[in-house]
């Protein structure tokens, strides 16, 4: 049951007749990781947080950079040197300290990744290299829970979900193949702050759709935007029935 000061505090949320008591009581139970603390990962966390989901595990083996500052807003000049998920966990602390962040300062192995993603209800990709997000497709396919990955760079983001649960749903090897040409970053590539803001905030308003049961995830789908001309389109994606991954063949059980 909400006491008096979370009923205040997410009144607007509880509101909306998607959501209600139902709704807000889903996001304060749910368990989420969170891959990536910087461009995506911030804005991700911190709506999140604010939104009231109860537990929040914050993944990232980074210390803030000066150059991180520009897009990274969970960060400040006063963190530079600090680990990316302290400073993370004590601006989540500041917006909402009702909620339980934990922290983890290391790249995961795939057993570690399979490990986490087997505690939580979803999983937020907020990396930004190939490796990883593999990892992290594979660990969700494993175990059944729902993936919701977002990527930036330049002027151009995206943004998918992923959901093992449901027999139709692609998995993000369905996207993409090893050895795609797609592993740039932002150091190598640089990217308009606002962009990640945009892309990442995207994420954190379809992993509470996700577990609240609100509206229509973007399962089955692919969301482009080309922020040169604010131009969104949507592709449709379907799940491979050779995918390395999730296909017919080698289907995994969680």
């Amino acid at each position: 049951m909400l006491d008096d000061a979370q009923l205040l505090r997410y009144s607007r949320q509880i509101m909306l007749p998607e959501v209600e008591i139902g709704g807000q009581e889903a996001w304060l139970n749910a368990r989420v990781l969170v891959l990536g603390v910087g461009g995506l990962g911030s804005p991700v966390a911190m709506y999140l947080a604010a939104a009231g989901v109860g537990k929040l595990i914050l993944v990232d083996d980074d210390k803030v950079e000066l150059t991180n500052l520009q897009r990274q807003i969970a960060h400040g000049t006063e963190d530079i040197g600090n680990a990316k998920v302290a400073s993370a966990a004590a601006t989540l602390a500041s917006i909402n300290p009702d909620i339980d962040v934990e922290t983890v300062e290391q790249r995961l192995s795939p057993d570690d990744l399979g490990e986490w993603v087997q505690k939580v209800d979803l999983v937020l990709d907020c990396t930004d290299n190939f490796d990883t997000r593999f990892g992290v497709n594979q660990a969700c396919v494993t175990h059944k829970k729902p993936l919701v990955s977002g990527s930036a760079i330049r002027l151009e983001g995206q943004v998918a979900v992923f959901d093992p649960r449901q027999d139709d749903s692609p998995c993000y090897r369905c996207l993409y193949r090893e050895g795609s040409d797609e592993n740039l970053t932002c150091s190598e590539s640089g990217v308009l702050a606002p962009l990640v803001g945009i892309i990442g905030s995207v994420q954190a308003m379809e992993a509470l759709k996700v577990l609240a049961s609100v509206g229509t995830p973007l399962v089955g789908k692919l969301l482009l935007l080309d922020a040169r001309y604010m131009e969104w389109r949507s592709l449709k994606l379907k799940r491979d029935p050779q995918c390395p991954c999730c296909g017919n063949n080698d289907r995994k059980e969680g």
